[in-house]
């Protein structure tokens, strides 16, 4: 016989009580064990009846379900929490994650979405409880760290996450583990780049673990991985989501997957904000994409004006000239002179093979690797993978440096 997942449903509206319980009648795995009225009520029941899932609408009168499902968190902590409202504003999910909601819905929502998401909730919480139960192991240490690699651009539009995306790929060829971080958390590409599935798990999800308990047991489980390889953890699917993400996640995060991959690549947003500084500070190497373009060499200057304010070692940053053979009349050495040093890797532009591999959803390091476009990523994550270590603990120690716009 199939297990049930028990679920009580707490609204302040019994014709919506009814509704919900008559919609999850109809799945052979799911029993609504009961029924409450109020947030006070809902906890009273939970203690009583221990639900797998708890149904919860968030605008309700007395105790509200946000304030309720932080007392839930403490008081039953084997029942999960999914949160239920007519609106849908960023402020209302980034409230109900951090009180350790495991699911938002907006109402109004079908009844497949409420089992799906009832589901999937319960499995990633049996699979939670049963790790803990069993005392698995934790995942895998390298016996060194693995290093982070960033890739950033004061610009956007310079072909910064293609360039991540498929030196993922590359680097990957060459053996050991990588990962890839959408870094991008507003308006990330990466899933689009690599066609992968906009529902799925991001780094959004990781934060009610992070509040609820301090520690990233479940991290494997958000990493999705690609057919490349390439193991990815995707930015939030909407805007709003990001705020979710701060510098102590990020941090926290990156830690983690550094003491599980050989190799982590991080495509950073071209913003100057508190979570891509913190991941430019956590990296071993900057690769800082430009091309041939005033726009983009005036702000490359400008950020390595900053990075000396910030105390980087020099070497810490790469410089790579993408798009390095467009006929735009300005020299390669005419860039190496405004910059004050030289480009370290230079990308071929092939308009045809990237745009043809974007638009498909398959990075051209696998529809056509043969091209030089393809062969000069391949060089680039070569001289990543073959660089010695040497140096890498002097880069991770923390920078004293002043604030970032400190000069002015």
């Amino acid at each position: 016989m199939t297990e049930q997942i028990r679920v009580l449903i707490v609204d302040d509206i019994p014709e919506t009580r009814d509704h919900l319980a008559k919609l999850l009648s109809f799945d052979q795995d799911i029993e609504v064990v009961g029924q409450a009225a109020s947030g006070e009520e809902a906890l009273e029941l939970s203690g009583r009846l221990q639900p797998d899932i708890v149904l919860m609408d968030i605008n309700m009168p007395g105790m509200d379900g946000i304030t309720a499902a932080e007392q839930l968190s403490s008081r039953v902590p084997t029942a999960a929490t999914i949160m239920m409202s007519v609106q849908g504003e960023a402020d209302y999910l980034r409230r109900s994650m951090l009180a350790g909601a495991r699911e938002f819905l907006v109402k109004p929502f079908s009844s497949d979405e409420l089992s799906a998401s009832i589901r999937q909730v319960h499995a990633r919480e049996r699979e939670k409880i049963g790790r803990m139960a069993v005392a698995a192991p934790a995942a895998p240490t390298l016996t060194e760290p693995g290093r982070i690699i960033a890739v950033f651009s004061p610009k956007g539009g310079v072909g910064r996450t293609t360039i991540a995306v498929n030196l993922a790929i590359a680097a990957a060829g060459h053996g050991g583990s990588v990962v890839l971080v959408d870094g991008s958390f507003q308006f990330g590409d990466v899933g689009v780049l690599l066609n992968l599935n906009p529902r799925t798990k991001s780094i959004a999800d990781l934060v009610p673990e992070l509040e609820a308990s301090g520690e990233l047991e479940m991290l494997d489980t958000f990493v999705v991985s690609h057919s490349s390889g390439v193991k990815v953890l995707l930015a939030p699917p909407t805007p709003e989501m990001a705020e979710l993400v701060t510098s102590p996640v990020v941090k926290q995060v990156l830690e983690a997957l550094r003491a599980r991959h050989d190799l982590v690549i991080v495509d950073c947003g071209a913003a100057f904000n508190d979570p891509t500084l913190a991941i430019l500070d956590m990296a071993d190497t900057i690769l800082t994409v430009l091309t041939l373009e005033i726009t983009s060499i005036k702000n490359i200057r400008l950020f390595l004006e900053v990075i000396e304010q910030l105390g980087y070692p020099r070497d810490k940053v790469r410089l790579v000239l993408n798009r390095a053979d467009s006929a735009l009349g300005i020299r390669v050495a005419d860039v190496e002179h405004s910059l004050g040093r030289k480009v370290d890797h230079t990308v071929v532009s092939d308009g045809r093979s990237v745009v043809y591999a974007l638009n498909r959803g398959v990075p051209f390091l696998v529809s056509n690797k043969d091209s030089q476009v393809a062969q000069d990523l391949q060089r680039i994550a070569a001289a990543l993978v073959g660089r010695p270590a040497g140096g890498r603990e002097e880069q991770r120690k923390p920078a004293a440096r002043r604030s970032l716009f400190a000069w002015r």
